[in-house]
């Protein structure tokens, strides 16, 4: 339409006159409107499935799926348990551990040494640290030496300062 001259499109205009013109005459005729030539038909209604029908096609799909599924089955391996106990080893486990609880319920029923108070224990631990402990003596030559020593190394950096 946008490449038309304009006595093309007074022509159309022309057209569409003389067919509302007709349209309306139509309807003088039948006595009631006449519907416009430009009015398209009016989509059809939706069509609904009968019950039956898609009971079939539900049971259909079933069957299809239940296929699948048995394929599937027959081709998967089964998944490999990993990690995990054995009986045997549960059971080496199980004694091992009652053996201790034993023991330690053993310990604690057992009569026990006596006990001595408590100045007795700490004096005869003194005494072991003396044993023990060795005091350590530095000479007086050998202060005189690490004195020397210490004076000397802060005179050369005092002397590298100035």
């Amino acid at each position: 339409m946008l490449n038309l001259t304009p006595s093309q499109l007074r022509q159309a205009a022309d057209l569409q006159e003389k067919i509302a013109k007709l349209q309306s005459e139509l309807a003088d005729i039948f006595g009631g409107e006449s519907k416009p030539a430009s009015i398209t038909k009016a989509k059809p209604a939706k069509r609904k499935l009968s019950a039956s029908h898609l009971a079939k096609i539900k049971a259909a799909q079933k069957l299809r799926w239940s296929k699948f599924n048995a394929a599937k089955a027959k081709t998967a391996p089964k998944p490999v348990k990993k990690g995990g106990m054995s009986a045997a080893g549960r059971a080496r486990i199980v004694a091992a551990q009652k053996a201790r609880w034993a023991k330690i319920k053993a310990a604690k029923t057992a009569p026990k040494a006596p006990v001595k108070p408590v100045a007795v224990v700490k004096a005869a631990a003194k005494s072991a640290a003396k044993a023990v402990k060795v005091k350590r003596v530095i000479s007086p030559e050998a202060r005189a030496k690490m004195a020397a020593a210490a004076k000397a190394m802060w005179a050369a950096k005092k002397a590298a300062k100035k």
